[in-house]
């Protein structure tokens, strides 16, 4: 292992490092659970508790007034196991190392359970962009893409957009990266590009379309039927706004929404569309919004609505709140939005809880169909990602609640019982190290 290596790996398990908020042992807690069912090694368990790889630079980067600011980045490959690795790029203030290596490990689980060929990977810059200039974002997403120059690549390692970054920022990866492989175009380098570069149709609302699609095949599984339901969605950004906008043309009726700025709730249902509107011509946020009365994140956790989509940050589902939360189906929109020890007294409530690393698979499966696009050089039409897309998922949350029913667990045990046995299985084929 390099020095570069072993110090990556030394800060991550430092006690004092990790956050009051640990989404890696959550991570853990549940894949231990599981590989003691699957029937796991220890060595097999040593192997894929622990990323693969950890790459850590420091970007200096030309500020506008002249001033150059050094900003901590990281790369952390969980597994290779099923293919390249994949996984989104974060930019936000609070990125830390355990955060990351949390999002690579469940970008793993995320692929194997939903049957595609990528391992997991994950990426982010400690940095605020929504006080960063354009220019300043952008020699930000060069510099990190002549540091990982050598981890991307579209056959070991696939960046795609995730908090603070967009298609804006994959352009510019692309861009770089081409420049840095002799000016040859290699536009599956990354996903979540614009159309132009050939990004896919149907890629800017694939995760929250997914999740829409595994609450409706949820509710189909158990007999309920979606009109005269309620929801409630926590998050306002891509996904929590575009779960709302499907699950509205759905008939299930969003009397909630929120964002940092707050919460928003309406018992007659609030009009999506011109939240969504409001939203965009104020700044990316709710504040000030007019169409329903003003509640906190955390009472909207708690209302008495049928569906509650958790689609902000991790750990907000907590064993303080758990027992007062009153909606009896949850569709984890956000990454790790259910901190593991509150499992069991969801489970006790008999919440259904359909896990992120299944219920907001969508945008990876789009990706990868705007990866195998530019890899064949034939795009689809968005008609073909979304029947494409909406079939993967619905077979994927099938399979989980088959799984959950046989062996009488949770749809999360179950997700992961399945996205581990596909794991391990391929990283027995690898054979010995």
């Amino acid at each position: 292992m390099s020095r570069k290596k072993e110090e990556a790996t030394a800060l991550a398990e430092v006690p004092v490092d990790k956050p009051k908020s640990d989404p890696y042992a959550s991570m853990l807690s549940r894949f231990y659970a599981a590989a003691d069912v699957v029937g796991l090694t220890p060595e097999e368990k040593e192997i894929l508790s622990r990323p693969a790889e950890i790459h850590i630079a420091y970007l200096p980067v030309a500020m506008d007034d002249g001033r150059v600011q050094v900003f901590e980045s990281y790369r952390v490959i969980h597994s290779r196991a099923l293919g390249p690795g994949k996984g989104g790029i974060r930019y936000a203030p609070e990125v830390n190392m355990r955060e990351v290596m949390a999002l690579a490990a469940w970008m793993t689980w995320k692929c194997a359970v939903v049957n595609i060929p990528y391992g997991g990977a994950k990426g982010g810059i400690t940095c605020e962009p929504k006080k960063m200039s354009v220019g300043e974002l952008e020699r930000l997403t060069r510099a990190y893409t002549r540091a990982m120059s050598e981890v991307f690549g579209p056959d070991k390692d696939i960046p795609a957009p995730d908090m603070g970054t967009s298609a804006r920022e994959m352009a510019w990866i692309v861009d770089e990266y081409s420049r840095l492989n002799k000016g040859n175009f290699i536009p599956a380098v990354v996903t979540g590009k614009p159309l132009e570069l050939g990004g896919s149709k149907g890629r800017v609302e694939a995760t929250g379309r997914g999740v829409t699609m595994v609450v409706l095949q949820a509710l189909q599984r158990l007999g309920r039927r979606p009109e005269g339901l309620t929801a409630a969605v926590q998050g306002f950004g891509n996904v929590g706004s575009i779960t709302a906008k499907y699950l509205s043309q759905n008939g299930i009726r969003v009397v909630a929404i929120s964002d940092k700025s707050g919460g928003y709730y309406n018992e007659n249902g609030i009009l999506i569309h011109q939240a969504i509107q409001y939203r965009d011509s104020h700044g990316g946020i709710l504040e000030g919004f007019k169409g329903g009365e003003r509640i906190t994140n955390e009472q909207l956790l708690t209302l008495p609505v049928d569906i509650l989509v958790p689609a902000a940050l991790e750990d907000q589902i907590t064993p303080q709140n758990a027992p007062n939360i009153q909606a009896w189906l949850i569709a984890e929109g956000a990454n790790g939005p259910t901190m593991a020890e509150a499992d069991a007294i969801l489970n006790q409530k008999g919440i259904v809880v359909i896990p992120d690393i299944l219920a907001n698979a969508g945008g990876v499966i789009v990706s990868y169909y705007e990866w195998v696009q530019n890899r064949r050089g034939h795009y689809y039409t968005e008609t073909e990602v979304q029947e494409r897309a909406d079939n993967t998922i619905k077979q994927a949350f099938d399979d989980a609640f088959t799984r959950a029913a046989a062996q009488k667990v949770s749809l999360r045990e179950a997700a992961y019982l399945i996205a581990v046995e596909r794991v391990v299985k391929a990283l027995r084929m690898h054979g010995k190290y």
